[in-house]
């Protein structure tokens, strides 16, 4: 089951875990913007501690669930029950689509609910002091979430091999990479607070992303409609139509703050 250790050396395993490695990094991207904005409802001196050991831990729960779905792969793709609500709904469920379901879901809600609270706040930076949890609160989510992301990595891990250490060895590199860059991304939108709206809707289009995918593994219909998951393909499509547009925006604004400031001065004169 668990494959021969030495194949991890070969040509043939050096290349494999170098494309798992680089899988971890592309499906990685929506659960790294959501580490780096969880982790700022934490308390700002234990920030770091929180992402560095919420990480830490789900790399150790990471290999955990490659040794269970290795084993009990078809008990999460085996179904779980159906609805039928004659033309309106119709769906089968399995555990696969239940947790990327509650991914989806758990994700929008926590986007659009920052995406009211930073719009409704009368002054700047009022929304994250509603929000503040504590460094176990933060680690928990993390980590849970840090889970469902890796789900479908790791099913797509295990169409290329069946080799326990190349995987595990991917998870842990991958898990190492992101620790990295889950501080330089949150250092990043400190310094640049104006990226976090673009951020919090990234997050949103990631959680449209996971409800479309559960709803396809579920073979859910509306009204005869099933439901189509959005492709890799489109959801960066519209990630780089939406940080144009915020570039754009950024820019043009700034150019009519330096209009009205030039205006404002010849009227002093």
């Amino acid at each position: 089951m668990f494959g021969d250790f030495a194949a991890l050396f070969t040509v043939s395993g050096l290349f494999t875990l170098f494309m798992l490695i680089l899988l971890q990094a592309v499906l990685g991207f929506d659960n790294l913007l959501y580490i780096s904005l969880e982790s700022k409802r934490a308390p700002a001196e234990e920030q770091q501690r929180v992402r560095r050991l919420g990480i830490g831990i789900a790399i150790g729960l990471r290999l955990v669930l490659l040794f269970v779905l290795l084993q009990a792969v078809s008990y999460f793709q085996g179904k779980l029950f159906s609805i039928d609500f004659g033309n309106a709904a119709q769906g089968t469920f399995n555990g696969h689509s239940l947790i990327v379901l509650f991914g989806g879901g758990f994700i929008l809600y926590t986007a659009v609910k920052e995406i009211l609270h930073m719009a409704a706040s009368q002054e700047f930076g009022e929304h994250e002091n509603k929000d503040k949890k504590s460094a176990a609160e933060v680690i928990t989510w993390i980590v849970v979430m840090n889970l469902i992301f890796s789900f479908d990595s790791i099913l797509s891990a295990m169409a290329l091999t069946k080799n326990f250490w190349v995987m595990a060895t991917a998870i842990v590199v991958s898990g190492i990479m992101m620790i990295v860059l889950a501080d330089t991304v949150s250092n990043f939108l400190k310094k640049n607070r104006m990226y976090e709206v673009l951020g919090l809707f990234i997050l949103f289009v990631v959680g449209v992303m996971l409800i479309s995918e559960g709803g396809h593994l579920a073979h859910l219909k509306f009204f005869g409609h099933p439901v189509e998951p959005m492709t890799k393909s489109t959801f960066y499509f519209v990630i780089g139509i939406l940080i144009v547009i915020d570039i754009v925006q950024g820019r043009y604004q700034k150019k009519l703050l330096a209009e009205k400031s030039a205006t404002n001065k010849k009227i002093k004169k």
